[in-house]
């Protein structure tokens, strides 16, 4: 009869269970990301023309173009199969130069670092950092409290996004609290790659993303993801904001470095 596992070997069995439900939330998170993608193209389809509506007064856009803001934002981005955002070999094809990321100017007194430039690499910028900081740690409330800080009243729910939809399936699928830190928990972002999806509004609006690498270790079993975010931000009173308006469409998620990665747009990111 074999001998009986020890209390190491029953934890350490537990915790590569737990990590391979957490594998299989990640890409079946990335899968549903995905059929969003595929079933925008599906219902898109040209509709009839409504009648013309009747004269009214037109309503107050504060100055912003909202039906240039919610095209950019809705538009389908590459779609991928889940199998992209595992790890796989680099490339040398590159999708364009390197990005060039400016600092923040604002870092005192902040969690989330702000103040980058009014420009398209300023919005990458926010985005960046935004989702470094809000990651850490794979909880959902935190993530939610990070992109609550930036974003402005009407801004999509940080419930509906694709970060905390990931972070809530991987501790409901490895039976964990939902919330709350966990000591034998470790999760982390760290974003090299992006794009810039478009700029309206005189470069004060863009819709930006992020790929990066999403890192969870738990109880010494380590899971590796390609993870890609995709935000619409407002440049307003010098910070870059999740903007009001509908939610930008799901981020290709692929390794970064990887062929899938440049297929999909995606950029090495320098400082």
């Amino acid at each position: 009869m074999a001998p009986p596992f020890t209390e190491q070997q029953q934890r350490r069995r537990r915790a590569g269970l737990a990590l391979s439900m957490i594998a299989l939330a990640v890409l079946a998170v990335l899968a549903l990301a995905g059929a969003l993608v595929v079933s925008h193209y599906i219902t898109s389809a040209p509709a009839p023309a409504p009648a013309p509506p009747r004269p009214g007064p037109a309503p107050d856009t504060g100055g912003w173009d909202l039906a240039a803001e919610h095209a950019l934002a809705t538009a389908p981005m590459v779609a991928l199969p889940p199998q992209s955002a595992q790890p796989q070999p680099m490339t040398t094809e590159r999708a364009g130069d390197p990005i060039v990321v400016p600092p923040a100017g604002q870092t005192a007194g902040r969690w989330v670092a702000g103040g980058f430039p009014s420009t398209p690499e300023g919005a990458l910028g926010q985005l960046k950092v935004l989702d470094e900081a809000a990651m850490r740690g794979g909880d959902p409330a935190t993530y939610a409290l990070g992109y609550r800080t930036l974003a402005l009243p009407g801004a999509p729910q940080p419930e509906n996004t694709g970060l905390y939809s990931l972070l809530r399936s991987m501790r409901s699928s490895a039976g964990l609290n939902p919330t709350g830190p966990l000591p034998d928990l470790t999760v982390t972002y760290q974003v090299t790659h992006g794009q810039i999806k478009g700029v309206v509004d005189d470069g004060r609006y863009v819709v930006a993303c992020v790929l990066g690498q999403l890192s969870v270790d738990y109880q010494g079993q380590t899971l590796t993801a390609g993870v890609g975010d995709c935000q619409a931000l407002r440049h307003v009173g010098g910070d870059w904001r999740i903007s009001p308006g509908p939610l930008a469409a799901p981020a290709p998620c692929a390794w970064p470095g990887s062929a899938d990665a440049v297929h999909a747009g995606y950029r090495d990111l320098r400082s």
